[in-house]
């Protein structure tokens, strides 16, 4: 991880695999994942750290123009035994989401995925979508939580991380 990899400052932790039949990683985001259509992507992992006991997901914007970045999804609880979500499991409902897990608000504080919508003439943008192995059954955040308090609380619990990124960019 670079410099430019937001992740790059957090303590360092065991990596393991995260693979996708919607993304490539460093290529761009399928129309589906794009804003309006908002469909969250697919995601396979393995090799988790021994004594994993949940996932988090979280998909992160660090280009956005806000000087915080954005958040498009976070999801917590997912139990250990779940190494894969399907696409649009982070629909409103959360309908391909596994038992016991839950979709916190994102920045524009809707508690699903939404998909990446860069301003346009703004230059690509990069969307880090991580899977964090964590020591715990969940991390003790309410479902209102922001993704932001989700990765404070959970800092000191994660084992490991996964990490692909997608890209985006419109055109002015």
């Amino acid at each position: 991880m670079s410099a430019n990899d937001p992740f790059a400052r957090l303590p360092e932790v065991a990596t393991f695999a995260v693979s996708s039949t919607s993304v490539l990683d460093g290529a761009e985001w399928a129309p589906e994942q794009l804003g309006g259509k908002d469909v969250s992507p697919q995601l396979s992992w393995s090799g988790a750290p021994e004594g994993t006991k949940s996932y988090a997901v979280t998909v992160y914007d660090p280009d956005a123009p806000t000087g915080s970045g954005f958040w498009h999804w976070a999801v917590a609880g997912i139990p250990a035994g779940c190494t894969a979500l399907p696409e649009g499991a982070g629909d409103p409902a959360g309908t391909g989401l596994p038992e016991g897990a839950f979709q916190l608000p994102n920045d524009a504080r809707l508690p699903h995925y939404i998909g990446a919508a860069p301003p346009a003439g703004h230059g690509r943008h990069r969307y880090f979508v991580v899977v964090h192995a964590l020591d715990v059954e969940t991390p003790g955040v309410p479902a209102d939580a922001t993704p932001a308090l989700l990765g404070f609380v959970m800092s000191s619990h994660v084992l490991g991380r996964a990490v692909l990124v997608a890209t985006a960019e419109t055109q002015s």
